[in-house]
């Protein structure tokens, strides 16, 4: 049930982004990238947790919520050094977002196994 929000989501984001062209500036490419990414993140996390039967709304907003800021705060914040502090986030993000995305593939191949034992 959840794939079908997913999936949802992901396509009203593709339909958006080729029906509206609205030009964003340049500078804020890592801002909207990295939250972006922790939209995705917060999203497989979710799925993972509803797959667990442990997925609670007011974690999934909050989470959401939280790593978007803290995403967007530390691009910000190299931006004012001068250091690329936004890869940190990009490395932390993607490899959570793999680990999920691995643990839900996971979970499907072990429900497909366990059908075909039965039937």
């Amino acid at each position: 049930m959840i794939a079908v929000g997913f999936v949802g989501l992901l396509l009203g984001v593709v339909i958006a982004s080729l029906a509206l062209d609205i030009p964003l500036p340049e500078e804020w490419a890592a801002y909207l990238s990295l939250a972006a990414l922790a939209g995705l993140d917060t999203a497989f996390g979710g799925w993972r947790a509803a797959l667990e039967g442990r997925f609670h709304t007011d974690v999934f907003v909050s989470g959401f919520i939280v790593n978007a800021l803290l995403a967007a705060m530390l691009a910000y914040l190299g931006d004012r050094i001068g250091v690329d502090l936004f890869l940190a986030a990009v490395v932390t993000l993607g490899g959570r977002m793999f680990l999920n995305l691995s643990l839900i593939r996971r979970y499907y191949l072990n429900q497909l196994a366990l059908r075909r034992q039965r039937g």
